[in-house]
């Protein structure tokens, strides 16, 4: 999928809150990592997984799915299989009418999920990573993309 520098920086631009499914305590996990970046970012994230419901993960309380979450949402990132995505989206678009984006990780991908969404007028972006697209579009990785020490997995940095 090809999607605009331009693109990509207005949904990271006007994205306050991200639902984050499928989102891990692990710290080590890819899916950890991007809901500590976001967060760090600014965002408020939300953290998704059945799993962990009801406890607390970066100072936000886990709910089993999307449709548990009782606050408006701009985003949901999906960490989970390309087969779980049309459940998810369904439920997505049910529960916030203005939803504005559906992003799909690294890959991560469903036609018909997108179809569906972008018919809602949602903005889907699959197969990226949104920590990786903000560190691209907002200066934050050097050339060759190397890490700038902006941030490390290691708590407490």
């Amino acid at each position: 999928m090809e999607y605009s520098n331009e693109h990509l920086r207005q949904i990271l631009k006007r994205t306050k809150t991200v639902a984050i499914v499928g989102v891990s305590a692990n710290q080590i996990r890819p899916s950890y990592f991007v809901a500590r970046y976001l967060g760090l970012k600014g965002y408020r994230v939300i953290p998704v997984n059945p799993g962990l419901a009801g406890q607390t993960l970066l100072g936000e309380t886990v709910y089993s799915d999307v449709s548990a979450i009782p606050d408006e949402v701009d985003m949901v990132d999906i960490f989970r299989r390309s087969d779980a995505v049309p459940a998810i989206v369904e439920a997505s678009l049910a529960r916030w009418p203005n939803l504005q984006t559906v992003w799909m990780q690294i890959g991560v991908m469903h036609a018909e999920a997108t179809a569906l969404a972008q018919a809602r007028r949602v903005d889907v972006i699959q197969d990226r990573c949104p920590k990786i697209e903000y560190q691209r579009l907002f200066s934050e990785l050097r050339m060759g993309g190397f890490a700038t020490g902006i941030i490390s997995s290691k708590l407490g940095h």
